[in-house]
């Protein structure tokens, strides 16, 4: 084999490598973004259920905003817990 082709031939399975690489790469981004996503819904969810539990029962009860407050920080509590629950997860699947 002459010095010409066997740079093309290596040239060719360098290009490969780096091709393939490069897709992992960007598997492991787009993971990486809807597991933050993920962990970012959870935290805003659990806070949003919680005040709007307070307010209804606010309402019912007639106790504003005393209820609304309480429950606000009940559900984030709740939240940070789900978030470092599934960020523990996250971990040890890695």
């Amino acid at each position: 084999m002459t010095v010409p082709e066997d740079f093309k031939t290596r040239l060719k399975i360098a290009k490969s490598k780096i091709k393939n690489h490069l897709n992992k790469d960007q598997e492991k981004r787009g993971t990486f973004m809807g597991n933050a996503f993920k962990l970012g819904t959870e935290l805003v969810a659990a806070v949003g259920v919680g005040t709007i539990i307070g307010f209804i029962l606010d309402s019912w009860f007639d106790t504003k905003p005393w209820l609304i407050i309480i429950f606000f920080f009940l559900g984030s509590a709740a939240g940070m817990l789900n978030v470092i629950r599934t960020a523990n997860k996250m971990q040890k699947k890695d």
